[in-house]
């Protein structure tokens, strides 16, 4: 068995790891001046949070309690995982992060006034959790008709994951306008690029101005709340095929107050037909 030495001060333990092969991941730790119910006890939680790397200690302590009738308190619980350097896995929320060597754009939405389909789209990206894991989905949607244009899912938080949403997008319009937010994916020479070779003027959100993107936040709160959460997709593609049957379901079925209850296919379809 390879002996971790915690205390060298010349090599880190992932520095002793690799010199002897050995996995961080499957160490266990040993502390000093514990007794050996926690030394125990340590284990045992470094075992759930390998099973469950997305446990925190609240979810482990319930774990502890429930499945191995271990009476731990929460607070037990997490000086020990303190101890052991073991923490959740977790989502990080800021999605849009700023990449300040890409080129920004100025906001061009605040005086103008949304009047027919394609003159308009707004792109975001959120996440879905999917068996531990997040994934990312980017949608376009056409303002005026509140009509899903493209979409995309993938494990990847990456400009390919929107240009894919665009590519689908585009091969119903062009719009005059995109929309989004100072993220790096919509800053990046990749996506710019690609608008202005369809002469697609950019647009972007004012830094913290979640509001100024707000019709595609309206929809990720209704694809949440009525299919995501209602639903367990217990791999990628039952979760592809339920958010393509949503986003269906949106355009095609459900009707929005704010188009006097017309659904958003209704708009979208019917105005493309007056301008042929």
């Amino acid at each position: 068995m390879a002996f971790i030495e915690r205390s060298n001060d010349k090599l880190s333990v992932r520095q002793q790891c690799e010199l002897l092969a050995v996995n961080r991941s499957k160490l266990y730790y040993q502390p000093k001046n514990e007794t050996e119910e926690d030394i125990w006890l340590l284990n045992l939680i470094r075992d759930i949070w390998l099973k469950h790397p997305f446990y925190g200690y609240r979810k482990i302590t319930v774990v502890l309690r429930t499945e191995y009738q271990i009476l731990v308190n929460r607070k037990h619980v997490l000086r020990l995982m303190r101890l052991g350097n073991i923490k959740a896995l977790y989502p990080k929320p800021r999605l849009s992060v700023l990449n300040k060597q890409h080129r920004k754009f100025p906001y061009l939405l605040k005086e103008i006034s949304v009047e027919y389909v394609d003159q308009v789209w707004m792109i975001d990206i959120t996440y879905l959790k999917l068996n531990g894991r997040f994934v990312y989905l980017v949608a376009l949607i056409d303002v005026y008709s509140r009509y899903v244009i493209g979409w995309n899912l993938s494990f990847e938080l990456d400009t390919e994951n929107c240009l894919e949403a665009l590519k689908m997008a585009l091969g119903l319009g062009i719009p005059i306008i995109i929309n989004s937010d100072q993220g790096c994916q919509f800053t990046s020479e990749l996506w710019v690029d690609e608008l202005v070779k369809f002469a697609i003027k950019v647009s972007m959100d004012g830094k913290g101005r979640c509001k100024d993107n707000i019709y595609i936040e309206r929809f990720w709160r209704s694809i949440k709340y009525e299919a995501i959460h209602l639903n367990e997709y217990k791999c990628f593609t039952e979760l592809y095929d339920g958010v393509k049957e949503y986003i269906k379901f949106y355009n095609e079925r459900r009707p929005h107050q704010s188009l006097h209850y017309k659904t958003p296919a209704n708009i979208y379809v019917e105005m493309h037909k007056q301008s042929m």
